[in-house]
């Protein structure tokens, strides 16, 4: 099992790609006052996912070059 540490490290990886993530999904932003379907936000769950898949492995290439 993890320990707090690497929970720590791992959430802080992970806020610290969300707009490297965000971008990469290219998901517009929701009009005020209208809320999306279940299956939507499955579908922009989905994007997001795998934009940070794409996020994480841009970002570890970089560093180690």
């Amino acid at each position: 099992m993890a320990d707090a540490t690497d929970i720590q490290q791992n959430q802080k990886e992970f806020l610290a790609l969300m707009p490297l993530t965000i971008a990469l999904a290219g998901l517009p932003l929701s009009e005020s006052g209208r809320y999306y379907t279940e299956e939507q936000i499955e579908t922009r769950a989905f994007a997001v996912r795998n934009a940070y898949k794409v996020a994480r492995q841009v970002f570890r290439e970089c560093v180690m070059k």
